[in-house]
């Protein structure tokens, strides 16, 4: 009898920033005064008109199975949504809608990947992103993007680690963990490259609605050639404060969206219907929210970025985009604070969570061991608080 468990699944790693934010929350509920910076959601409400339509929803008994791959008026106002935002050109039958956009990306990987073939990630990358691609057999080949460039792909570097195995490019503007948020410019340069090499390009976009700086930009808008080539991620969660709600989708050829909506048949047919319904109400009814909330962000990020390089040893770049602040602590790596030897981001997060109760996210889980990651989707008093206590951690 052979009772031996998935060695690819064994392989797979745990995820470093849900690890930390549980400690974190486990720390709270004991009545320890944490402040956690490791947040990768809004901490504002869902819009008002949204939660409407859910109950709404609910009371007229619209709780049934929908399509697998989502309700045709959904996959219609993503498809009115990305014409309009994106100026992408989509019908239904390209769209499909699933549980979160992670699932969406999930999707996508397993409909492209073949083994031996290898997909590049940019470094330091969303924590998911090596993980995902290794369950679709496939390998992960990660290109550095260093601060020094924006944390941004240079392209030279990325054209010479492209090779007759190559599947797929990630491209992920506005970035996690970055903030990073790519100029017209550099992605056409991007969508050349896949285009004359014939490989895709993965582009997650989920946080296309956070930007602060500039605009964004598509990559699929630039032609039918790189369009044919790239599969758009995206979905409810960030703009609509909706993380709980799970609702991502995808938008690709006819060929691939068919092949995934297949595979979600027998995987988890629909995404939840009540959300769905709720998400067309998010996408058609009133944007105000979205705006109150990108001008609260880029308040705290102004704070929190001007904050951060007043402190001793610590630097950071302004973020672009998204929520999120990758914060250099290569100066203290290797110091001892309080007695304590900082040899990792590991080591650093672990020391603010025991000795100032502030919940930061390792480096080490985007694969860059001389940064740790703060989240500003959190109140301005917080973030005051909690760079507070981490200047005085650092004394």
């Amino acid at each position: 009898m052979n009772n031996e468990l998935s060695q690819k699944n064994m392989g797979i790693a745990p995820s470093v920033t849900l690890a930390i934010t549980a400690k974190a929350k486990k720390m709270k509920a004991d009545g320890i005064d944490v402040i956690s910076f490791a947040a990768g959601e809004p901490d504002f409400k869902t819009p008002v008109h949204i939660r409407e339509a859910a109950i709404d929803t609910i009371e007229k008994g619209l709780t049934g199975y929908t399509a697998s791959a989502g309700l045709p008026e959904l996959k219609q106002a993503i498809c009115d949504k990305l014409k309009k935002d994106n100026h992408l050109e989509y019908k239904p039958e390209n769209i499909v809608v699933s549980n979160g956009a992670k699932h969406s990306l999930y999707n996508a990987f397993q409909a492209i990947c073949n083994p031996g073939d290898e997909v590049i990630i940019p470094l330091p990358y969303w924590v998911s992103y090596p993980e995902i691609v290794k369950l679709a057999d496939a390998k992960p080949v990660f290109v550095e993007v260093p601060e020094s460039n924006g944390f941004k792909y240079d392209i030279k570097t990325l054209s010479e680690a492209i090779n007759s195995n190559t599947k797929a490019i990630i491209l992920n503007s506005p970035n996690n963990p970055t903030g990073t948020v790519y100029t017209e410019n550099e992605l056409r340069e991007i969508a050349e490259l896949a285009v004359e090499n014939n490989i895709y390009v993965i582009s997650d976009e989920i946080y296309e609605k956070l930007i602060y700086d500039g605009e964004h930009v598509s990559i699929a808008s630039f032609g039918e050639e790189i369009k044919e080539l790239t599969i758009v991620i995206n979905g409810m969660s960030k703009a609509y404060a909706m993380t709980g709600w799970r609702i991502g989708y995808l938008a690709a050829k006819k060929e691939i969206a068919s092949m995934i909506t297949n595979m979600q048949s027998h995987a988890t047919s629909n995404p939840n219907t009540i959300a769905q319904y709720a998400s067309i109400a998010g996408l058609q009814g009133d944007q105000e929210p979205i705006n109150e909330m990108v001008k609260a962000f880029k308040e705290r990020r102004n704070y929190m970025v001007e904050k951060i390089n007043s402190i001793d040893k610590l630097s950071c770049r302004m973020p672009e985009g998204a929520f999120y602040v990758m914060v250099n602590i290569s100066e203290v790596i290797g110091k001892e604070l309080k007695g304590i030897k900082i040899n990792n981001s590991m080591d650093f997060a672990g020391y603010l969570l025991d000795h100032a109760k502030v919940a930061v996210i390792p480096g080490a889980g985007f694969g860059v061991d001389n940064y740790v990651r703060l989240s500003y989707a959190t109140s301005i008093d917080n973030i005051r608080e909690g760079l507070k206590r981490i200047e005085e951690a650092l004394k």
